[in-house]
């Protein structure tokens, strides 16, 4: 395969896949533009309900990383019924998954939103949309696995186009349900219900075609349940870790000033908007090292790594440039306050730096995730969180400021960079076969 060759097939996955990425936050994006015309506690309470929406999203994510592998690797070895076996299985697996959830969390929606310390008004708000939106949860779950499969088949478009048409009926529904039927947050939690369960039987649909189009069975298997289980376990602990030190993030911020909490919000949310971009390259390399080791291909996984690790590093190059470019104008699109300026500015400085760095360990998290070595990912990320809880902290302790916590981040990246590097180095993730 040329250079050429080999950057087409990657672009072919991961400007989808951006695109799809994107579109999700939309849903909680377009709900918030809605009810905030209805009043400042629908808002808050939008706002709290919405962050427990958003961590279970980001948790179960595991759902399509492990499929896309699982599925990729089947395909690589050409085997397009099992593959789609392992796709049928993975939709099981998410709808199981989030009944219980439904089921478990719809009688505790008051008590979730009590922990988060909502205010009398903005409270009951929050629970009538937590408790609607749980109906929506196997189908999101099921979007989640729909989307690893067919990432997985190496088809980065459907995923694309459902999520697209998903938040835009979504925003219709918001209008219809909350400023045409006054059916106030209410309305705006059943519009995502009712997206969410379109996207999801979209899913279902196109999974139970292509089933039967390759002679695989549609009732779960034991087996692939039990693999994929397995495999999501070790991958949700390697979220959680993640989770972690994005919650710690934030709580230090919160102790160390409502101006440091203020700015560090704003150089956050330029992270994660360059993540996304960084991410779709990893997601590329889940559905393309799966295939190359399905199909027993190390050379062709080596060389696709090489070439997606420079894509990344070099998008991260880029990212960063443009972020210092902007710098000192960018936190004045956020906030008037001089104080929260100067400080976001300086935290961006650490921010934009970091980019060629998060573009290395985005793309070998990706690698490796389609490489199904789910075990040594979490391990190393139990790694990685411990020393920055220590950074973290020391921060907190020594003074050390919303530069300091920044700082800290950077080494949390350092360190995840440098276990993911010797992991890709090495010959210890490239098992090949249809199965790891």
């Amino acid at each position: 395969m040329t250079l050429q060759q080999r950057d087409r097939e990657i672009l072919r996955l991961a400007v989808p896949a951006f695109g799809a990425l994107v579109a999700e936050p939309l849903f909680l994006l377009a709900d918030t533009a809605i009810v905030g015309h209805l009043g400042e506690a629908p808002l808050a309470g939008l706002g709290v309900a919405g962050q427990t929406m958003a961590t279970l999203v980001n948790v179960c994510v595991f759902l399509a990383y492990a499929t896309t592998a699982a599925v990729s690797r089947q395909v690589g070895a050409g085997n397009l019924t099992a593959a789609l076996r392992q796709g049928v299985d993975g939709l099981w697996l998410a709808l199981g998954i989030g009944l219980a959830i439904m089921v478990v969390a719809w009688p505790l929606t008051p008590a979730i939103i009590g922990a988060f310390g909502a205010s009398a008004t903005a409270a009951p708000q929050a629970v009538t949309y937590l408790q609607i939106s749980m109906l929506g949860v196997p189908a999101m779950l099921i979007m989640l696995a729909g989307t690893g499969v067919l990432r997985g088949l190496q088809d980065g478009r459907t995923p694309l186009y459902v999520s697209v048409g998903a938040f835009a009926l979504n925003l219709v529904l918001n209008v219809v349900f909350v400023l045409g039927l006054g059916w106030g947050i209410g309305g705006s939690a059943w519009g995502t219900v009712i997206a969410q369960n379109t996207g999801g039987a979209v899913y279902v649909i196109a999974v139970i075609r292509g089933a039967r189009r390759h002679g695989a069975p549609l009732l779960p298997d034991a087996a692939g349940l039990r693999a994929s289980l397995s495999a999501g376990f070790d991958l949700l602990i390697r979220t959680i870790t993640l989770r972690v030190v994005l919650l710690v993030g934030t709580g230090v911020a919160a102790h160390l000033g409502d101006a440091e909490i203020a700015a560090y919000a704003v150089a956050f949310n330029i992270w994660t908007l360059l993540a996304f971009a960084l991410d779709a390259i990893a997601i590329a390399g889940q559905a393309i090292t799966g295939r190359y080791l399905g199909a027993s291909e190390v050379v062709g996984a080596r060389a696709a790594t090489r070439r997606m690790v420079q894509w990344g590093v070099a998008a991260g190059v880029v990212f960063g440039l443009a972020v210092l470019v902007v710098r000192p104008w960018l936190p004045g699109l956020f906030t008037a306050d001089q104080t929260v300026r100067d400080l976001a500015a300086s935290a961006l400085l650490v921010v934009a730096l970091m980019q060629p760095l998060a573009g290395l360990v985005f793309v070998l998290d990706g690698v490796l995730i389609g490489a199904g070595d789910m075990r040594y990912l979490a391990y190393a990320g139990v790694a990685a969180m411990t020393v920055y809880l220590l950074a973290a902290f020391g921060v907190y302790a020594l003074g050390g400021g919303l530069v300091g916590l920044w700082l800290a981040i950077t080494l949390w990246m350092v360190v995840r960079a440098l276990t993911l590097s010797l992991r890709a180095r090495s010959t210890a993730w490239l098992i090949t076969g249809p199965t790891r």
